[in-house]
C-alpha cells in the first residue's frame, strides 16, 4: 500500500485576512481553483520551494455560519522555522497574538484569523531562552 501526503484543508471566513496571515508565515499562493457553480474558492499556499506541502484555504463565497469556531477538533498545522524568536517577533509586530510563546526556544503556537492553531518549531536545536518570551504567559487556547 502506498500513501502520499497531499494537503491540509482549513475553512476560512475572511479570505484576504487568512491569506495575509499565511503570507506572514512565509507561505505563497501556488494554485487556485474558483468554482462559479459551487460558489467557493480553493487557494493552495505553501512555503517557497515546497509545493508538495500546501495548506488549502477553502472559502465559501456566501459565508459559513460555523466560522469562526474554536476549531480545536482540527488539531494544528506545524511549520519549522529558522529562528523562532525572530519569527514570533515578526508575527507579533504584525498584530498576531503569540498564544504560547517560545519560552523554551523551541516551540510556539499562534492562531490564524479563522482560529486554526499553528505550531512553530525551531529548526535544529532549541535556541537559548530569551526575553520577552521567557516571562510571557500563555494567551487563550493554543
Amino acid at each position: 500500500m502506498s500513501l502520499r501526503y497531499l494537503h491540509t484543508m482549513v475553512r476560512v471566513l475572511d479570505l484576504e485576512a487568512s491569506m495575509a496571515f499565511y503570507r506572514l508565515l512565509g507561505l505563497e499562493e501556488i494554485r487556485r481553483h474558483d468554482s462559479e457553480a459551487g460558489r467557493f474558492s480553493l487557494i493552495f499556499m505553501a512555503p517557497p520551494g515546497q509545493p508538495d506541502c500546501p495548506v488549502e484555504l477553502t472559502w465559501n463565497w456566501d459565508g459559513d455560519d460555523g466560522l469562526p469556531s474554536d476549531s480545536r477538533h482540527f488539531g494544528h498545522l506545524a511549520y519549522e522555522v529558522d529562528d523562532i524568536h525572530a519569527t514570533c517577533a515578526h508575527l507579533q509586530a504584525n498584530g498576531v497574538v503569540i498564544n504560547r510563546p517560545p519560552r523554551d526556544g523551541r516551540m510556539a503556537f499562534v492562531r490564524s484569523p479563522d482560529n486554526i492553531s499553528i505550531e512553530l518549531l525551531q529548526k535544529g536545536a532549541a535556541l537559548e531562552p530569551a526575553e520577552p518570551w521567557v516571562s510571557m504567559p500563555n494567551t487563550g487556547h493554543w
